[in-house]
């Protein structure tokens, strides 16, 4: 049976993270915040997140995850990046999850999140899961190094998508790995096929690439070969030797 879909639209807001947040103590699980425009939008590491106004999805969910312990909150970004991947897949547009959670169509950057959790004691009491996709939107500023969009990435003539219908499938495909997350909890008390379907689909894994590791601003070769226990990224170099890497840690060249 299909789940009724709490979404409120905003035409203009400063960042949709923000609405959620706010709204942590009064509103319940799956409430999501979309907004036509943005003036403060914020993507990872303290960017801001640009769009052209009613051209691409830019909302916010709130989910109240009462089965995730803090220690593995990193399956909030599993859950929602596969979501994302499976919306696009059916669109006819092969994307890959770029670790931790951006969404790349070959080597553009398509899709962005953010994820601002809250924690009770050992458990999560709310993840606030940030997105912005583009979706009809076809020309970036410059300043912007490798952007694309739904409609970019399909055949020329394809119509504008309308962003009320394309929020709705997206949020229901999101939801239906929360579900299952969820239910796999419930009976294995692990995430095991998840985060096997993460790597499955993560970008330039078992691929050798260049990568600078942030600390010392030192250029590598190495290839990813998986995540650790605490959802850190594993990078294996030409000599055989690994080394593992926290967000921030590494630094992909593309």
């Amino acid at each position: 049976m299909t789940q009724k879909l709490d979404i409120r639209w905003l035409k203009v807001t400063d960042s949709t993270n923000n609405r959620a947040l706010e709204a942590i103590p009064s509103e319940k699980d799956k409430t999501v915040w979309a907004a036509e425009f943005q003036t403060a939008g914020r993507g990872q590491r303290g960017n801001k997140w640009t769009s052209d106004q009613a051209r691409n999805l830019m909302f916010s969910i709130l989910l109240k995850p009462d089965f995730i312990f803090a220690k593995d909150q990193f399956i909030v970004s599993v859950i929602v990046t596969l979501g994302i991947e499976s919306y696009l897949k059916a669109k006819g547009v092969q994307a890959k999850i770029k670790w931790p959670n951006d969404i790349y169509v070959n080597d553009k950057k398509i899709c962005g999140i953010l994820i601002e959790h809250g924690i009770s004691g050992e458990m999560l009491s709310s993840s606030v899961c940030g997105i912005g996709l583009n979706l009809n939107q076809k020309d970036f500023p410059k300043d912007l190094p490798n952007p694309t969009s739904l409609i970019k990435e399909l055949k020329e003539g394809t119509p504008d998508f309308s962003l009320t219908d394309e929020l709705e499938i997206l949020v229901s495909e999101i939801y239906r790995f929360y579900d299952r997350a969820r239910e796999e909890f419930a009976q294995t008390g692990k995430f095991d096929s998840l985060y096997k379907e993460y790597l499955e689909k993560l970008y330039r894994k078992n691929e050798w690439y260049r990568y600078i590791e942030t600390a010392e601003n030192k250029e590598v070769e190495a290839r990813i070969i998986g995540l650790s226990d605490t959802a850190c990224i594993i990078l294996e170099y030409r000599d055989g030797s690994r080394k593992t890497f926290a967000f921030k840690e590494i630094s992909y060249i593309i």
